[in-house]
């Protein structure tokens, strides 16, 4: 709020003569302050990224669609095998990335436009693993994840988590490094994709079509070490393809299934009910497990008719 001075001629005393050599001040000026101004997408990257380089993070810039922001050297005339940039051109996407200040204005001065930067996964020093936790689609990522870490009894590390404008999340893990963990989508289960060798995750501060991806609050500023347990799933062979045309969703064990809705603690006992009847239905099995569902929600704390609600609402989805 602006503090206006006493004009010459008013008296500031009872019987106080005014000054002759105090001259009036203009008015203040009635418009508010100009706001801040924000800061310019594009050179908001760029301060991101150079932040993630210094920290060993290898970086290149993105659209705002997600996508590497130069294009390929090689368009229209495509390299066989493809080339990762021993052509000593820019525009190789991943393969561009660098933790090098130099070489990362660089990238951004080739791409004006960029409005947010990769993380290239699998690379020295911290060989980052992402792991993608969706909410598109009816899928639970998170939920997947934790019925995974259950089932397979491996913790999930408290660890750097991204979070994302569709209201998903990426968690950061390290590995090994090798072998290498390759990119995958829902093979782990529905909602969850990995970002391992060869892929890049959209590094926090980034500017999106659909909003900016930020740093949860609270959560930690390293990556964690990925369990043992998870890699052995992240890194095992793929399924076969007579398997895969089968069905497009892994089956879960009924059992294991059972447990992950019984164990349910507080605030995520619906979310579990509804994920694991998900799964049965998926699997064939939803009519057939229903009752074992019910009772198993039942022994974690909903009542039976909230129980019966929820398992009715994952059936109409199929």
């Amino acid at each position: 709020m602006a503090m206006h001075r006493r004009h010459a001629g008013t008296p500031t005393d009872h019987g106080s003569e005014p000054r002759p050599d105090h001259q009036s001040e203009p008015p203040a000026d009635p418009r508010p302050d100009p706001p801040h101004p924000r800061p310019d997408p594009p050179a908001a990257a760029l301060s991101h990224a150079l932040l993630a380089a210094e920290h060993g993070y290898p970086v290149i810039p993105l659209t705002r669609s997600k996508l590497p922001a130069i294009r390929s050297p090689h368009r229209g005339h495509p390299e066989v095998p493809p080339c990762r940039g021993a052509c000593g051109r820019i525009g190789h996407g991943v393969h561009d990335a660098s933790t090098d200040p130099l070489s990362v204005r660089r990238l951004f001065a080739a791409a004006p436009w960029a409005t947010g930067y990769g993380i290239a996964c699998g690379l020295p020093p911290h060989h980052l693993i992402g792991i993608d936790l969706d909410t598109k689609n009816g899928a639970d990522g998170l939920t997947a994840l934790r019925f995974l870490a259950e089932q397979h009894d491996f913790p999930i590390p408290p660890t750097v988590t991204v979070l994302t404008p569709s209201g998903g999340r990426h968690l950061w893990l390290t590995g090994p490094p090798s072998p290498p963990v390759p990119n995958s989508v829902g093979r782990l289960a529905p909602g969850i994709d990995i970002r391992g060798a060869g892929g890049y995750l959209v590094g926090p501060g980034s500017l999106t079509r659909h909003g900016r991806y930020v740093l949860a609050p609270g959560a930690p500023r390293r990556p964690a070490p990925a369990p043992p347990e998870l890699l052995s799933l992240l890194t095992a062979p793929p399924p076969s393809a007579h398997r895969a045309s089968a069905s497009a969703v892994p089956p879960q064990p009924a059992a294991a299934l059972i447990r992950f809705v019984r164990s349910s603690p507080t605030g995520q006992r619906n979310a579990r009910l509804f994920w694991a009847a998900c799964r049965a239905y998926e699997s064939g099995l939803g009519q057939e497990l229903t009752p074992r569902l019910t009772e198993a929600a039942r022994h974690s704390g909903l009542s039976e008719q909230e129980a019966r609600a929820t398992i009715a609402s994952a059936a109409g989805r199929q």
